[in-house]
């Protein structure tokens, strides 16, 4: 089935806290979050023919990484000379915000 842009939905937040505290409790200490701000997110959003953002796991060296890279309408991911891949988002902690039902 192919991309439209009306992919994911909002949930219940408590749901969302269980699943981070979850997370949290399976890898203490590790990186719980990402900040991407919104001039790359847009940056990719308005590739041309950009129906979302996928978003991969990554690791450099053993530091988690997010990368973001704009995928079309046939689910394929943008890559190539007029395409971008972002990455360089603000880890959290230390950048979780004040505690939370999602970071605490």
């Amino acid at each position: 089935m192919p991309f439209n842009g009306s992919e994911g939905a909002a949930i219940d937040p408590n749901l969302a806290a269980q699943w981070t505290t979850n997370y949290r409790e399976a890898h203490p200490g590790a990186v719980q979050s990402y900040f991407m701000g919104r001039e790359i997110l847009h940056t990719l959003l308005n590739q041309t023919g950009c129906e979302g953002i996928r978003f991969y796991y990554g690791l450099d060296g053993a530091v988690l990484q997010l990368v973001a890279v704009g995928a079309n309408a046939a689910e394929n991911d943008q890559l190539g000379s007029n395409c971008i891949v972002a990455d360089e988002g603000a880890g959290g902690p230390p950048h979780c915000g004040q505690p939370n039902i999602l970071n605490s």
